[in-house]
C-alpha cells in the first residue's frame, strides 16, 4: 500500500519572522562579552561601536591607546582618534589624568558599560534618628570649552594670546590629526605670538606646521609642533617699498658732442653708443 502524499505547502515554524534576521543563539557560558542594547544599536559610526565592543571585551589593564587600537584594527590614526572621541562625548569613555607618587603624571582610561550620566546612584535611606535634609535643586552645568579639562587649564587659556589661539585652532581643519588640549595650546600660543610679531601671517603659520607631517605621529602632536615652532626658520622679512615723498631722479636732455642725437645725463658730452664706439659716424 503506497504512503499518503499531500500537495498542501509546509507551514512555517510558528513564530518565525517572514523577513529580517532569523537569530540562532547559542547559549554562551565562556569567553563572551555582555553588551547592552544601547551601545549595540547607537546610531552613527560603526568604528566607534566595534571599538567599545572591543575595549568592553578586554580586561583591565590592556593598553587602549591609539597606537594599541591601530594595531588591532585595519582603521587608521584618525578614525581611531575620532571613535575614541565620540565615545568619551557619549559618557562611554573617560580619560584622568593622575599624579603618580613618584611625581609622574599618567593618564588612565575607564570604560563604562553604561555612560556616566545614566548610570543609576543608589538610594540612600535616612536613619530614624537622622532629619531628613531638604531637597536641593542641582545646578545647572556651565558649557565648557571643547578642549577644556580642569580650572586650572581654563585659567591658563585665557591668559594666552587670542590671535595665537586661534592660529593652533586652525590647524585642526587642515589636519584632524592636530587637535589640541587646553593645556597644549596655552603652552604652544607663546611660541606662535612670537611667530605673529616677527611679521608672518595665520596662512604663513598654518602652512608651516602643516606641511610634511608623517603619517604616523610616535608621540603627541603637541610635541611635534612645539618642535617645528623651535627649529623652523622664519621667511625672510620683505623688502621696505620706497616711501611716497621720494621720486625717481630724472635727467634733462643733452646733445650728442659726436652724433648731435638727444639722450639724458647729467651733464653735457657723449652718448652711451658714441661712447662705447659701436656707433660708426660718416665722414
Amino acid at each position: 500500500m503506497a504512503d499518503p502524499q499531500s500537495n498542501a505547502r509546509p507551514r512555517a515554524a510558528a513564530g518565525a519572522p517572514t523577513s529580517g534576521v532569523i537569530h540562532v543563539r547559542t547559549r554562551l557560558t565562556a569567553d563572551f562579552t555582555v553588551v547592552s542594547n544601547a551601545l549595540a544599536q547607537r546610531r552613527g559610526s560603526a568604528v566607534t561601536i566595534g571599538v567599545a565592543v572591543y575595549i568592553q571585551s578586554l580586561p583591565s589593564g590592556t593598553p587602549v591607546t591609539i597606537a594599541a587600537l591601530c594595531a588591532h584594527f585595519t582603521e587608521g590614526e584618525i578614525l581611531i582618534s575620532r571613535a575614541l572621541r565620540e565615545l568619551e562625548a557619549a559618557g562611554y569613555l573617560e580619560r584622568r589624568r593622575e599624579r603618580l607618587p613618584s611625581g609622574q603624571i599618567r593618564t588612565r582610561t575607564y570604560f563604562y558599560d553604561v555612560p556616566c550620566g545614566a548610570r543609576p546612584r543608589p538610594a540612600r535611606r535616612p536613619s530614624p534618628d537622622q532629619p531628613v535634609a531638604p531637597a536641593v535643586p542641582e545646578a545647572a552645568e556651565e558649557p565648557q570649552p571643547s578642549l577644556s579639562h580642569t580650572d586650572d587649564d581654563t585659567h591658563t587659556h585665557t591668559d594666552s594670546d587670542p590671535r595665537a589661539l586661534a592660529v593652533l585652532a586652525a590647524l585642526q581643519r587642515v589636519d584632524p590629526r592636530l587637535l589640541l588640549t587646553v593645556r597644549e595650546a596655552a603652552r604652544l600660543a607663546p611660541a606662535v605670538s612670537r611667530w605673529l610679531a616677527a611679521g608672518l601671517h595665520t596662512v604663513q603659520i598654518v602652512k608651516l606646521l602643516t606641511e610634511g607631517l608623517p603619517d604616523h605621529f610616535l608621540t603627541r602632536p603637541a610635541g611635534l609642533l612645539a618642535y617645528r615652532l623651535r627649529e623652523a626658520p622664519l621667511p625672510a622679512p620683505p623688502s621696505a617699498p620706497a616711501s611716497r615723498g621720494e621720486t625717481p631722479t630724472v635727467h634733462p636732455f643733452q646733445t650728442c658732442d659726436s652724433c648731435d642725437r638727444a639722450f639724458r645725463a647729467p651733464a653735457p658730452g657723449r652718448c652711451r653708443g658714441c661712447r662705447s664706439g659701436s656707433r660708426l659716424h660718416a665722414a
